[in-house]
């Protein structure tokens, strides 16, 4: 017990020594990107191919474990880029502090490395289009909010991008811009799953045939109630 103690007391020292916090931060971001990937995919993994692909139980839990563990490991690979560009783009920089475009940098390098390269995964793209939809979400509100606004965040003083000076034709964006992107993004997915299905993500376009494809078609009370045909 007492050698238990002192390795707990030794490592505990390590991690709360100041001259291991970077190497550390990037140990810590490598965990918690797989922790979350894990997290995020096992459950959703699990009732999305339980319910809508085919094949016995054994097939179907390795194609859960397959896509949790791509999950994982692709979100603790660009923590760990991404942090590992903003220290270096940190200590290149001349005042040896963060520069306002070492982040769009760092992003580009993780995101380029992980999910740009090679084969587009259906794990990849949901990734990806995940991030992009919150991206035009995010950047919309940047046109309208003045410069001189705070924004929410801890790091982000700039406020907004002040493209548009009427504030009352920005009240109005705001007000009709949610709509508006709900509206329009489900008549484009609509249209592409009637004309183009092909071109729709395989597991969202599984659940969409499961919701609407399948509701037209029954031979019995049974289908009609619990089965789909």
């Amino acid at each position: 017990m007492d050698a238990i103690a002192q390795l707990h007391d030794a490592a505990e020292r390590i991690v709360l020594d100041p001259k291991y916090h970077e190497i550390l931060t990037l140990l810590k971001g490598l965990r918690n990107g797989i922790v979350y990937g894990a997290k995020v995919r096992f459950p959703h993994a699990l009732v999305m191919i339980f319910l809508f692909r085919s094949g016995d139980f054994r097939t179907k839990l390795s194609m859960v474990l397959k896509a949790t563990k791509t999950h994982a490991r692709n979100l603790g690979t660009f923590a760990l880029i991404y942090k590992s560009s903003m220290l270096a783009l940190r200590h290149l920089s001349p005042t040896g502090k963060e520069r306002q475009y070492d982040s769009l940098l760092a992003g580009l390098a993780g995101g380029y490395y992980v999910f740009g390269r090679g084969v587009q995964s259906s794990v990849n793209q949901q990734i990806v289009i995940y991030v992009f939809a919150r991206v035009v979400l995010a950047y919309a509100k940047l046109l309208v909010q003045p410069k001189a606004a705070s924004s929410a965040g801890a790091s982000s003083s700039a406020g907004g991008l002040g493209l548009i000076k009427d504030e009352k034709f920005a009240a109005t964006l705001r007000e009709r811009s949610w709509p508006v992107f709900a509206s329009l993004s489900w008549a484009l997915v609509m249209y592409a799953f009637r004309w183009h299905p092909e071109t729709v993500q395989p597991s969202m376009r599984s659940s969409m045939v499961y919701i609407y494809d399948q509701a037209d078609r029954w031979d019995s009370l049974r289908n009609f109630i619990w089965h789909n045909k």
